[in-house]
């Protein structure tokens, strides 16, 4: 199976450099200006990274937010190897480059777009006509809050909104209806992980940038995967049912009539996903001209819905642009520490050594996906992909896999790390937004979703083709 998985991902030219690959040629032997050895050797550069990465999660364990500690290990790795007037000329540019890039202009577009959306009420619409069709089975409640969840995620982007959308929306309903706290908030958890799967999605277009990917064949990639991601939530919600009826009994079976009228609710959500996606993927407008375009749709739908108000509005742009300058600011650090592992070349010497191990290059890639999920379970899921990105991907482009494939792995890895105790983000969301409900009921009732969301991860793994399949249809 392995050997057919790579026949299948094998892309033709594998030799074009990428973001991730060295910018600048590995220090030369030479005297370090700090002694008078020779500095420049391949091993004692690759110790150098080693010690890059001891020295963020020291400083981490020292309560650094790591954005801060991954930058002040990269300019003072440089420092130490370049000198420092290169090490802050190339930070200087580094925050230049970030701010002033018209590319970058997407995410807080999409992110804008995301909370004119939330407050315009779109969620309440979209879980009344899932409700509608499917509220009457056992855990129906729950199938509708994933229902939703990946319907808001189409227009949303953002794993954490739409958690904390959905709880608002749907946990009042399931309370009501007699569900346990533990199937509830593992139901909007969960789903709410769908947000950053099913485009539009703030983390592809991160993972794009950083590693020049197109953009809109990453959306394109995240469609199937992410509703067959939902689907297996569903079965996750069948199952906990199953054998525990009491957690999530049946409500009330919808007439015909209340589904039409249900459905006629949703056809904002509807019209703004055909045209900000459609015309992404029609190649009608750019990724940045369809975000703006799905942001004027969101406000122009609150506006007309009468959800605004001026100081509504202003409390939209200044959370939009916290969010903004919190991605930014990783951004910017993530790259300062790139520079500094590329320069030491222990990707390259990384590649090298694994291109020539003779392991099957998918068991390579399913490693890398084992270290990601572990380290989900003890690291923010953001940082830790801007973090290894500069490692891993590199050998995922030497071994000749597509990038867009790898990116929905990545997406794929970071849901399960949202949702994975003891520090996922979506859990101490709904920590904080329902105090009532306690941290280890939400951790129990995240297990079955999880197992489920790895499933999802080895599927996506050996069938490339779920992936691939739609952005092979674009032009």
């Amino acid at each position: 199976m392995a050997g057919a998985v790579c026949a299948r991902l094998r892309k033709s030219n594998t030799s074009k450099a990428t973001s991730c690959e060295r910018r600048v040629e590995p220090p030369q032997a030479s005297a370090h200006p700090l002694g008078g050895q020779a500095y420049g050797a391949a091993g004692a550069a690759v110790t150098a990274a080693l010690l890059g990465f001891v020295a963020i999660f020291a400083l981490a364990l020292l309560r650094v937010p790591l954005a801060f500690a991954m930058a002040i290990t990269g300019i003072t790795g440089m420092g130490l190897l370049r000198g420092w007037s290169p090490s802050l000329a190339s930070t200087a540019q580094v925050v230049y480059e970030t701010g002033f890039a018209y590319t970058l202009s997407v995410i807080p577009l999409f992110i804008l777009m995301g909370n004119f959306v939330a407050r315009a009420g779109l969620a309440h619409e979209l879980f009344a006509a899932a409700y509608a069709f499917i509220g009457h089975v056992r855990g129906g409640l729950a199938h509708a809050t994933i229902a939703a969840c990946a319907g808001f995620g189409a227009i949303c982007g953002s794993s954490i909104a739409t958690a904390a959308t959905m709880s608002k929306v749907a946990y009042p309903s399931m309370k009501k209806l007699g569900y346990s706290d533990s199937l509830s908030t593992g139901a909007i958890a969960a789903g709410g992980t769908l947000g950053i799967m099913i485009p539009p999605s703030t983390i592809m277009v991160i993972y794009g940038i950083v590693t020049e990917t197109h953009i809109g064949k990453l959306f394109a990639a995240g469609v199937i995967p992410g509703l067959m991601t939902a689907l297996l939530l569903m079965i996750a919600v069948h199952y906990v049912t199953w054998r525990h009826p009491e957690q999530g009994p049946a409500g009330q079976r919808s007439t015909w009539a209340q589904r039409g009228a249900a459905l006629r609710g949703i056809w904002g959500v509807l019209l703004l996903v055909i045209v900000v996606l459609g015309g992404i993927y029609g190649g009608i407008f750019t990724t940045t001209e369809g975000a703006g375009i799905g942001a004027f749709g969101a406000f122009m739908f609150a506006l007309a819905r009468r959800t605004l108000s001026f100081k509504g509005t202003l409390g939209i742009l200044v959370e939009s642009a916290r969010t903004t300058a919190m991605l930014f600011t990783l951004l910017i650090a993530a790259t300062i520490f790139a520079n500094f592992i590329n320069f030491t070349s222990m990707p390259s010497d990384l590649k090298e050594w694994i291109t020539h191990l003779g392991v099957s290059p998918v068991m390579v890639v399913a490693a890398m996906m084992l270290i990601y999920v572990v380290l989900g379970t003890v690291m923010e899921e953001l940082t830790m992909v801007l973090l290894t990105i500069p490692l891993f991907f590199p050998i995922v482009v030497a071994l000749g896999f597509d990038p867009v494939w790898f990116g929905v792995l990545i997406v794929m890895v970071i849901q399960i790390g949202l949702i994975s105790p003891p520090v996922g983000m979506n859990l101490f969301v709904l920590n904080t937004l329902l105090p009532k409900v306690g941290l280890m009921a939400i951790f129990r009732g995240t297990w079955p979703f999880v197992a489920m969301q790895i499933v999802a991860l080895v599927v996506l793994l050996f069938v490339p083709r779920l992936s691939l399949w739609l952005p092979s249809l674009m032009q």
